[in-house]
């Protein structure tokens, strides 16, 4: 009925099958007509539940007690198929892996409109029309295998909005994307919203959400909703500990508080000693590549990753920063150029071999979990290097510890959750140390607090003597990085110190990076700190001395 609200959720209860205590506990909200309304809240606290029960994957695909109804249009859904629910609810998942199907980028956006039993020029017209609003119809006739992380969530948002649902429904769809690209999906979802499209956004990014200006925000704990209400009251009803708010904001906070624990990252203890250079770990001399003949994806590669190097790999989606890493763990061989590992040429080496030098975490942990249980899992690359069994259970058990997953030894690692899968691909690496870590979108699918608790603990790690990160956060390179590789068009636009290649306003647009409010505020003050610092310690180390 045309009057009725689009989502209206009555004391809505779920608690899997599997699993003790309830994901969600009596929730009741309403949403209207062209309203945005923003979830956020820590890993756990029920978002993508929610979310499930909505779209209705719960109860169809994940099985448990469910209590309460929900009404779309006025209806229920109950016992209607998902294929009905999905025109009128749209999802975009938090891995565009789990969502994409066809081989080519206007297959894939053509899919859901063949399925309604369009005639070919409509599901065409459609699709075209849904790949320019997002500003990628030159990728219409790429393969999907070939695309970027965040170029598969572009593809997957444009599958959706070419079925023109009445409320669109996003999980985390800013984790692949570059910052640019971050800032005009959130335009133009503002504008679907603004058209009458009803939106809820499940999303960690919470800063970078602001700027589109949500008309409520939902901010759950422990399962229930514990504020529902303007951008302006969320900021001061949560613990900035474990959202991420704006750096002043947090900054004011922080001052009253006690100074955060110092952080000493191991691996620059290997810098004492600068002035006695030795042998990179890591070398690429001109490296070319391309995963056909025609394209080069890597053109020119000339660099170094030595003892004591903490590198935060930034650039646009598509640039090429994951093929370059992939060059340095064996797993693709340079078409032109050598990779050198320890002063040996990738091509004479295996993987394997490589593994005891370099540990990788890919970008989407369904390219690396297989095993039955968690703990089989993170025991396989350790047992595969011949640690003695008693290391073994000591690196597995720290593993857990540090990304959070103490008490889910058992628990089959593809039954978790994206963030939980993703905090399982790193304990995996992180059981083997490898002398080098290598991190592809390490926060993808965390809350504030999860990836700055293990990120903190990764650093500190002894065993590491260089840790290299791909990141589209650049605040991840402001607190942790001692060298930054701006990486775009295959090439390696700048490397060098993050104080003096993120100082570079006219560098981060043409490379589609947006500075961040914890950067603007660090620059302001670099002066006085010499230093680029969290916003705790920043708010501390501005303070006046007594």
């Amino acid at each position: 009925m045309p009057n009725e609200l689009p989502l209206v959720v009555e004391d809505l209860s779920f608690r899997y099958r599997s699993r003790e205590d309830w994901a969600i506990r009596s929730m009741s909200f309403s949403v209207q007509p062209g309203e945005l309304l923003l979830i956020a809240g820590s890993s756990g606290c029920g978002k993508t539940t929610l979310a499930r029960a909505i779209n209705g994957l719960i109860p169809r695909s994940y099985k448990g007690e469910l209590s309460g109804r929900i009404l779309l249009h006025g209806q229920e859904y109950t016992r209607a198929p998902l294929s009905r629910i999905s025109q009128v609810v749209g999802t975009v998942l938090q891995d565009p892996e789990r969502q994409i199907l066809g081989t080519r980028v206007l297959n894939e956006v053509a899919f859901g409109l063949e399925n309604l039993g369009l005639s070919r020029p409509e599901i065409v017209a459609a699709a075209e029309d849904a790949l320019k609003r997002l500003g990628i119809l030159a990728l219409r006739d790429r393969e999907t295998f070939y695309l970027s992380g965040g170029e598969k969530q572009k593809v997957a948002l444009a599958g959706v909005l070419a079925m023109k649902p009445s409320i669109l429904l996003l999980d985390e769809p800013l984790a692949s994307l570059d910052p640019a690209s971050a800032r005009e999906t959130l335009a133009i979802v503002r504008q679907l919203a603004d058209e009458g499209m009803t939106v809820l956004m499940v999303e960690h990014r919470v800063e970078d959400v602001i700027h589109m200006h949500p008309d409520r925000v939902m901010f759950l704990k422990d399962g229930e909703i514990r504020y529902l209400g303007p951008l302006s009251g969320m900021t001061e009803a949560v613990d900035y500990h474990h959202i991420k708010l704006p750096a002043p904001m947090v900054m004011e906070r922080a001052a009253a508080d006690p100074p955060p624990a110092p952080v000493t990252p191991q691996p620059e203890r290997f810098r004492t000693a600068a002035e006695q250079p030795s042998a990179p770990l890591v070398r690429f001399e001109n490296v070319g590549f391309g995963y056909d003949d025609e394209v080069r994806v890597l053109k020119g590669i000339n660099l170094d990753i030595r003892r004591g190097d903490i590198i935060a790999v930034l650039g646009p989606n598509g640039a090429g920063k994951t093929t370059l890493v992939k060059h340095a763990i064996g797993l693709l061989k340079p078409k032109v150029g050598r990779v050198l590992v320890d002063g040996r040429d990738t091509h004479e080496l295996s993987v394997a071999q490589i593994a005891n030098t370099l540990g990788y975490v890919f970008q989407s942990p369904s390219h690396m979990l297989f095993a039955p249980s968690v703990q089989d899992e993170l025991a396989f690359g350790p047992t595969n290097m011949h640690h003695a069994p008693e290391q073994i259970e000591a690196e597995v058990r720290e593993a857990l510890e540090i990304v959070h997953l103490t008490g889910y030894e058992k628990n089959p690692p593809l039954a978790l959750s994206f963030g939980q899968q993703k905090r399982v691909s790193i304990a995996a690496i992180l059981a083997m140390r490898s002398r080098i870590l290598v991190m592809d979108e390490p926060t993808a699918g965390q809350d504030y607090k999860n990836y700055m608790d293990f990120m903190d603990a990764i650093v500190q790690m002894p065993s590491f003597e260089a840790i290299l990160f791909i990141t589209h956060d650049i605040d991840m390179a402001v607190i942790y990085a001692n060298r930054v590789l701006l990486v775009n068009q295959g090439t390696v636009v700048r490397d060098g110190p993050p104080q003096e290649v993120l100082a570079d306003a006219e560098l981060l647009r043409g490379n589609r990076l947006v500075p961040t409010s914890l950067l603007e505020e660090n620059l302001k003050h670099f002066p006085q700190t010499g230093r680029l610092l969290r916003a705790e310690a920043l708010a501390h180390a501005l303070r006046p001395t007594v």
